[in-house]
């Protein structure tokens, strides 16, 4: 049973570039979501502007996600998000970072279930507009997510994707199976997995085990394979030969983007070491340290080569 696959948002690697180039090249992604649009110093970053902006995003199936703490500034972000012409907004009740949660916003606005009450009505009022969730089971307890449920099980969503950890957790400790299972059993709309999902067979296994999800969601799995949701709906392995030139052709035209707009060798070379992070498992540790440990941008394009 083939369920649609959704490239979770990853800041500083899933930009606009990266999911054009992922999409022409590799494909299998039903949606991909934006890193969160936030406020800072009283206004929207200009980097997230510029990363939702359709003319940068032209033929790719894109959903921006927004992070907020207030009303105030979950309008500010939804009204600015919809004067870009899109029609599916995700909210982000996710973030684990601290300098977020800690200020009511991702997972930390999970026990503040009276803003959600408030950001519930206002999706509900906007029948034009599809709104998503991404969440945890909460910031600091498991049982979080339980009340708000109660409130998002009453109004319309597209969709509720869950990461079964609490954020203090990070991206560390186990995953919380059971609480998923409660949550998959009680929860009224449509349900995406999301979490430490790094071979097709994983996928295959969490589908077989909840035959209901609508989806599953990859992030740090997709950049380590970018294939994985491409052979996930084939069903077939990509050869060590396609694989590799895939990774060559994906890096050339990253890094002919980023030679267009870095201010130095050492910004190019740092923008574009970030596209192997999580590859140390196909590309083997002695090359992936190579490439990761080269102290400049000649002897990082030479270790490159050997891939």
């Amino acid at each position: 049973m083939i369920k649609p696959i959704y490239f979770a948002p990853l800041q500083g690697y899933t930009d606009d570039v990266y999911r054009r180039i992922h999409h022409e090249l590799v494909g299998g992604i039903e949606s991909y979501f934006t890193p969160f649009v936030r406020m800072e110093g009283g206004g929207v970053r200009t980097k997230d502007m510029r990363d939702i902006r359709p003319e940068f995003n032209k033929g790719v199936p894109v959903v921006p996600q927004v992070i907020a703490k207030t009303m105030k500034e979950f309008t500010y972000l939804t009204d600015i998000v919809e004067a870009k012409g899109y029609k599916w907004i995700d909210i982000n009740m996710g973030c684990p970072f601290p300098l977020q949660a800690k200020h009511g916003r991702g997972s930390g606005l999970l026990a503040h279930t009276d803003i959600i009450e408030e950001m519930a009505k206002a999706i509900d009022a906007k029948k034009d507009i599809n709104f998503s969730v991404k969440m945890r089971l909460g910031w600091e307890s498991k049982d979080e997510w339980r009340p708000v449920l109660d409130i998002l099980n009453g109004i319309h969503l597209r969709q509720i994707t869950l990461h079964p950890r609490i954020g203090i957790q990070q991206y560390k400790g186990e995953l919380d199976m059971d609480s998923f299972f409660e949550f998959y059993a009680g929860c009224k709309h449509q349900l995406v997995y999301n979490g430490e999902l790094k071979t097709v067979k994983e996928m295959q296994l969490m589908v077989e085990r909840f035959p209901g999800l609508a989806g599953i969601m990859v992030g740090r799995g997709l950049l380590a394979r970018p294939w994985l949701a491409a052979e996930y709906e084939s069903g077939e392995e990509w050869p060590e030969e396609k694989r590799r030139a895939m990774l060559h052709e994906f890096h050339n035209r990253l890094m002919a983007h980023y030679e267009t707009t870095a201010n130095s060798e050492a910004q190019l070379h740092g923008r574009l070491r970030l596209f192997w992070e999580y590859m140390e498992e196909e590309l083997g540790r002695k090359l992936h340290k190579k490439i990761m440990k080269a102290g400049n941008l000649k002897n990082y394009l030479a270790a490159v080569r050997e891939v």
